[in-house]
């Protein structure tokens, strides 16, 4: 079997004068589009504050001027619809309550740090009440040590024997 011949000359893929890119506009100079892939869209999030303003403005627009609104804020009517059920449904108030934690009380704060006081103080206590105990101990040690040496030193005569010598 005989291979056939696939090159291809380069002169042939070149367009003749005046013809350009079939969608460019001649003398018209386009920037294509990146055609890397866009990032991922992210959606969007509005808070109960912006929900009642748009809300507000919308229902205060007269009847040709509504779709005004919707375009300048770039939203949808139903968005309009879903937010006006959660208001009626009163989901709007309490959306506008912050998220997260909430704040300690300033009496549960000073219960806190007077309970760690407390217990601060408390082992400084059995501290100071284990010192007293020690040094009542060594008082009493101290005092029978003098009494001993006081009886040794009170029997403990020169004795008059002479050693044999």
């Amino acid at each position: 079997m005989e291979m056939l011949d696939m090159t291809i000359d380069a002169s042939a893929l070149e367009r003749p004068a005046g013809i350009g890119d079939a969608g460019q506009v001649p003398g018209e100079e386009v920037e294509r589009p990146d055609p890397e892939v866009p990032e991922r869209a992210r959606r969007r999030t509005f808070t109960a504050k912006y929900k009642a303003e748009v809300l507000a403005a919308y229902d205060a627009a007269p009847e040709g001027e509504k779709g005004a609104v919707l375009r300048r804020e770039g939203l949808y009517s139903s968005h309009i619809v879903d937010w006006r059920r959660a208001r009626d449904a009163g989901a709007l108030a309490g959306l506008s309550v912050p998220r997260g934690r909430k704040g300690r009380d300033p009496r549960d704060e000073r219960i806190a740090r007077l309970e760690a006081e407390q217990a601060r103080l408390e082992q400084e206590l059995a501290k100071t009440r284990s010192v007293v105990e020690i040094q009542a101990k060594l008082s009493a040690l101290l005092e029978s040590i003098s009494e001993s040496a006081e009886q040794q030193n009170g029997s403990s005569r020169p004795s008059t024997r002479r050693s044999p010598r």
